[in-house]
């Protein structure tokens, strides 16, 4: 399976990431109605009191996705933690995309632009509902085999 590797007779790849969220169903909507996801699970936890959804394209046994956990119901958590990184996905016409996006109202970090100087690469950040970044990234150029590393 692709993105999959066997190492000792084990294999691995990446199943999810996980994220917290303020309101799960906001969240879905989100990820399904304007980045395409499908929702792969639902989860409820009530004698947790959290609500899990697993969001990403195609199913949660063959590619990998977002967890998606809300606490104590939607809008009990008031402020986000930080959080350092981001999620990148892949899309096939960044531009096409950041138009449907901006129309939406969603908030751009950074706009749609080369990746680099005279690069045919490119690359926006946007926001989600939580405030998490998103790269959004469509690459023409191949990145090659593993670097081997002693």
């Amino acid at each position: 399976m692709a993105g999959e590797k066997t190492v000792n007779n084990i294999t691995f790849r990446i199943r999810h990431t996980m994220m917290l969220v303020k309101d799960l169903d906001r969240s879905i909507d989100f990820y399904t109605r304007l980045l395409g996801m499908d929702v792969q699970r639902l989860r409820p936890s009530p004698d947790k009191s959290e609500r899990v959804g697993y969001v990403g394209y195609g199913t949660e046994d063959e590619y990998p996705g977002l967890e998606l956990i809300e606490t104590g119901g939607p809008g009990h958590i008031k402020e986000m933690p930080k959080w350092y990184g981001h999620v990148a996905l892949y899309v096939s016409d960044l531009n096409k995309l950041s138009e449907k996006l901006k129309a939406e109202g969603v908030k751009f970090t950074l706009g749609p632009q080369p990746n680099r100087p005279g690069s045919q690469d490119h690359v926006a950040f946007i926001q989600d509902p939580d405030g998490y970044l998103l790269e959004l990234t469509e690459r023409h150029s191949k990145t090659g085999a593993p670097v081997q590393v002693s």
